[in-house]
C-alpha cells in the first residue's frame, strides 16, 4: 500500500482534508497528515517511509529528500514551488509537481482587496481614490495574471501586460494590451501587479530604476514572492517618493525599516494569497489526483523538474 504524507504547517481547511482522505481511501492508499508541526525534523522523520508528499508552503529541502527512502513524488498544492529543492529531487529521481491554476482566482481577488484597502486609506474614513480608468500592468501573464486582467476590466481599468513567455496573441485575445518590455510596463502603469516566480533571474529584479519610473501615485502589488523585490531599493523609493505605495501578501525582510511609511503600505504577516476555502479544496484535490495519476498511469503532466 502506497503511503502519502500531507505535511502542512498551515493545514488545509477541514473540508479539503476530508476530500483528500476520501480520494486516497478510494484508491487504497494510506494517507497520513502532519499538521502545525514546529520543527523541520518532524517533517523529515514523517517523510522517511512516504512514497509521496503533499505540501503547501512547507520546505522540502535536501534532508527531506535524502531521508525519504521510498519517496517518488512531491506535489506542491499551489503554483509556486521555490520551497522545494529541485536539484536534490532531480538527483534522487523524485518527481516534483505543482497544481497550476487551482488558487489563481483566490490570489487575483486578494490583489484587489489589498489595493482597495490602500486606495481608501486603510478605511480610516478619509477621502480616497478609485480604480476606474486607471492603468494596471500585469507583470507575468499566467493563471493569476489572467484572473487579475478579468477582474480589472470589471473595475473599468485599462489593462496592460508584459510576459516574454506568453504569445502576444494569447494575451490580446483577453482584451489586454501587450507591452514590449518590463521597463515600458512600469513607465505606463500607475498600478503594477507582480506574478513572476522567484528564480535566479528574477530575484531582486524589481529595483529602483523600475519603481522610480512609475507614474504618479504608483502602487506596486506583490502576491508573488518577497525575493523578487530589491528591498534596499524599496526602502529608497519610499524615502524619495511620497506618492509611492506598496501592498503585499507577504512581509518583506525590511519591514522594520518601513514603519514610518505605514500609511503607504500594507503587508500580511504570513503569505495568504491562496488562503480561501475554495483554493484549499481545489489545490488539495488536484494534488491528490495527480499523485494517483502518477503512480497508476505514469502521468507527469505537471512535472516542474
Amino acid at each position: 500500500m502506497k503511503k502519502v504524507l500531507v505535511a502542512t504547517d498551515k493545514p488545509f481547511a477541514k473540508v479539503a482534508s476530508d476530500q483528500i482522505k476520501a480520494i486516497f481511501a478510494k484508491a487504497n492508499y494510506n494517507c497520513v497528515f502532519l499538521e502545525k508541526y514546529t520543527q523541520q525534523s518532524d517533517f523529515i522523520l514523517a517523510a522517511q517511509d512516504a512514497d509521496a508528499v503533499i505540501i503547501r508552503s512547507d520546505k522540502v529541502d535536501k534532508d527531506v529528500i535524502d531521508n525519504g527512502k521510498n519517496l517518488k513524488i512531491v506535489v506542491r498544492a499551489g503554483a509556486g514551488y521555490d520551497n522545494v529543492d529541485l536539484a536534490a529531487a532531480t538527483e534522487k529521481g523524485v518527481v516534483v509537481m505543482n497544481t497550476p491554476g487551482q488558487n489563481s482566482n483566490a490570489v487575483a481577488e486578494l490583489v484587489f482587496g489589498m489595493v482597495i484597502f490602500q486606495l481608501r486609506n486603510h478605511f480610516d474614513g478619509s477621502s480616497g481614490t478609485e480604480l476606474k480608468d486607471k492603468n494596471i500592468g500585469i507583470h507575468a501573464y499566467g493563471n493569476v495574471g489572467k484572473n487579475v486582467a478579468r477582474i480589472a476590466k470589471g473595475f473599468g481599468m485599462h489593462v496592460f501586460a508584459f510576459d516574454p513567455f506568453v504569445s502576444k496573441q494569447e494575451i490580446e485575445k483577453d482584451g489586454v494590451t501587450v507591452l514590449g518590455s518590463v521597463e515600458e510596463l512600469y513607465k505606463t502603469c500607475q498600478f503594477v501587479s507582480l506574478h513572476i516566480p522567484a528564480t535566479a533571474e528574477t530575484k531582486k529584479s524589481i529595483n529602483y530604476a523600475l519603481l522610480s519610473s512609475m507614474p504618479g501615485n504608483a502602487v506596486l502589488i506583490n502576491t508573488a514572492r518577497k525575493e523578487v523585490i530589491n528591498e534596499d531599493d524599496l526602502i529608497r523609493i519610499f524615502a524619495d517618493r511620497k506618492d509611492f505605495c506598496y501592498v503585499s501578501d507577504v512581509q518583506p525582510d525590511c519591514a522594520s525599516a518601513l514603519t514610518e511609511y505605514s500609511k503607504r503600505l500594507f503587508f500580511s504577516p504570513k503569505k495568504m494569497g491562496a488562503q480561501t476555502e475554495e483554493a484549499n479544496i481545489n489545490a488539495g484535490i488536484a494534488a491528490a489526483n495527480q499523485i494517483i495519476a502518477f503512480f497508476e498511469n505514469n502521468d507527469i503532466r505537471f512535472k516542474v523538474n
